[in-house]
């Protein structure tokens, strides 16, 4: 059976949420891109191909402890998956805590998450 588009972002969501960077990746086409338009605190970037999405996910993990992360409504448009989203993290470096509400707009083509835009807002929170 054929898997939809929503069944491939939740299986990258699976895999994000398990640390498995592997997993993860493999959700993802070779030339995939990632655009993170960043927030008030996070900066943007730009993350292509496989190698860019592994250090994306890296990144992530390496920088910080994720004490919530949670898709909350999902848009399903033919191989168009919009997830509208909050998470929680600690900034491992210096303590601190932010919270997100997020845009993820995902296009999915043969199985594999062609590109990714998240639209994000963050404040620091004691």
């Amino acid at each position: 059976m054929k898997n939809t588009a929503r069944e491939v972002v939740d299986k990258m969501f699976t895999a994000f949420a398990s640390g498995d960077v592997d997993g993860f990746v493999a959700t993802v086409s070779e030339d995939t891109v990632w655009i993170y338009h960043g927030t008030q605190i996070i900066p943007a970037g730009v993350f292509e191909k496989k190698e860019g999405v592994k250090t994306f996910f890296t990144n992530i993990m390496e920088r910080t402890e994720i004490i919530n992360f949670e898709p909350q409504e999902f848009i399903v448009e033919g191989n168009k998956v919009v997830v509208l989203g909050r998470e929680h993290q600690k900034v491992k470096r210096s303590g601190r805590e932010l919270k997100q509400k997020w845009v993820q707009i995902y296009a999915v083509e043969n199985e594999l998450i062609t590109k990714m835009e998240e639209f994000a807002t963050s404040e620091e929170v004691n």
